[in-house]
């Protein structure tokens, strides 16, 4: 197959998903309003950006090239630097001068020089645990970084002591015990069913690896913990190796399937799983948090009708304009033939947070993005062209709303929240701000708010000297850990 010599003209190669190939160091950067003393530390953001031109022209936004950012907060100043992530699929690509690797997750369709070599990006999401920068994908291993240098060390399997070959992008830390819980799908190999349920201890070492299967192999993004459960979210966009092995894609949602959550002891044995059938055909990406209280199990999460990605509703035969909000499932252990509760929080968005302090935990607020309408603006981003132009707190137990919006030509990125030593003091929201400058050209800023008050705006603006593709996930990472983790 000859390679066409320039990107495809489809919303995974234009907009904010023009590719850029940025590597870049920038030191000092401009701010507008001030920035709060507390704000010591560094937003590790998870870019995608193909160093080559795709093997296939209908190749997706999902497999693009995993690129590390951080924009460092140090003494008053701001310094940035983006670095790809040198993975396996990544050098073999540089050696070979081209793209090797075909559609998204299917191995079948990748040219000859690929076989055998590890097809993860690393694209999705960084976290830190136990003193160690990760990148992460949920169709491989996480790759570890340098978080000076943003270099890359390489691929991380526990010292070779972890059996799964996928690990979740979404691992959560619990905030008190500083153990790392994970879970890798499709752990048996393509489209399988079986999930892998890893515990990691505060030091970063292997505790524990189980293996089960799901109700069938569905595109498990995110899960919960509690103090005392692990929940596990299945919904129906699922993959088929048959079709895989015809050259087909890999997630087709179906909307005549039951979702399901599984429940289990988070130290106990994976034969003790319960699971609760919810309605069909429904689908989330990301939680927001979950709660133990008694024998119920409270999981909040951004709900949608279907699943939320265009590109695979459309692969699906369904509308790709998804319906939805935050929603709470509520899940009784003591009686799980009464199935799933439901109350929808807010309106519909996309990438939730919570104070890391709150993991867990029953809590008092979250932040999500959401859209308002009439400020819409479409343009390429992500897997979707259409930006999140509003940010939502909501607050519990009642479910109340406060919004900051802008726009239009504006689109916000997942926020990170940045704590305050002070008990009394929520704390900050942190966040990187597409805006379309003209036609084709766009310019970055990261915005700062005050995480009780965001209908007041930013408090303070750190102007971006180049622009990168669109961000997927980030974390924050204060100041105080990473000098100790220099020290070890």
């Amino acid at each position: 197959m000859a390679l066409s010599p320039r990107y495809p003209d489809t919303v995974h190669y234009t907009g904010l998903n023009r590719p850029t190939h940025i590597e870049a160091t920038a030191h000092d950067l401009y701010v507008e309003g001030d920035i709060p003393g507390e704000i010591e530390g560094t937003f590790f953001r998870a870019l995608h950006d193909p160093a080559h031109v795709p093997l296939r022209e209908e190749d997706v936004v999902l497999s693009r090239d995993g690129v590390i950012g951080k924009i460092e907060f140090r003494d008053g100043k701001v310094n940035c630097a983006v670095r790809y992530v040198r993975t396996e699929r990544f050098l073999a690509e540089q050696k070979a001068g081209r793209a090797l690797f075909g559609l998204y997750r299917n191995p079948f369709t990748d040219d000859p020089l690929a076989a055998g070599v590890d097809r993860t990006v690393a694209n999705t999401t960084p976290y830190y645990h136990a003193g160690r920068l990760f990148m992460s994908k949920e169709d491989g291993l996480p790759y570890r970084i340098n978080p000076d240098t943003l270099e890359t060390i390489g691929r991380w399997d526990y010292h070779g002591t972890l059996k799964s070959p996928t690990l979740t992008a979404h691992p959560k830390i619990d905030p008190d015990t500083g153990e790392l819980f994970l879970f890798g799908y499709e752990a048996a190999g393509l489209a399988t069913p079986t999930v892998a349920y890893c515990v990691i201890s505060p030091e970063g070492e292997l505790i524990s690896e189980q293996w089960f299967d799901a109700p069938y192999c569905s595109m498990m993004h995110d899960f919960a913990i509690t103090p005392d459960h692990a929940i596990f979210t299945v919904y129906p966009t699922k993959a088929d190796l048959d079709r895989l092995k015809a050259g087909g894609v890999h997630w087709i949602h179906d909307p005549q399937d039951y979702s399901y959550i599984g429940i289990m002891p988070r130290y106990g044995k994976v034969e003790e799983i319960v699971w609760f059938k919810g309605p069909r055909g429904v689908h989330s990406y990301h939680v927001m948090n979950a709660f133990s209280e008694g024998s119920k199990v409270h999981l909040d999460q951004c709900m949608a009708d279907r699943n939320l990605i265009p590109f695979i509703s459309e692969d699906s035969g369904l509308d790709p304009f998804a319906q939805g909000g935050l929603t709470r499932w509520t899940m009784d252990l003591a009686q799980p033939e009464a199935g799933i509760t439901e109350w929808q929080i807010g309106p519909f968005g996309e990438m939730p947070l919570i104070a890391h302090r709150d993991t867990g935990k029953p809590y008092s607020r979250g932040w999500y993005l959401s859209v308002d309408p009439t400020k819409l603006t479409r343009l390429a981003n992500g897997p979707g062209e259409y930006v999140f132009n509003q940010l939502v707190r909501v607050s519990f137990p009642d479910g109340g709303l406060e919004v900051f919006s802008e726009g239009p030509g504006c689109g916000f990125n997942e926020p990170v929240h940045i704590p305050s030593q002070d008990p009394a003091h929520g704390g900050w929201l942190m966040l990187m701000v597409d805006w379309i400058v003209a036609e084709g050209y766009f310019a970055q800023q990261v915005w700062i708010f005050e995480a009780d008050d965001i209908a007041k705006g930013p408090i303070a603006k750190v102007l971006m000297p180049f622009v990168t593709c669109e961000q997927v996930h980030g974390t924050w990472v204060p100041r105080a850990r990473l000098d100790q983790a220099r020290e070890i």
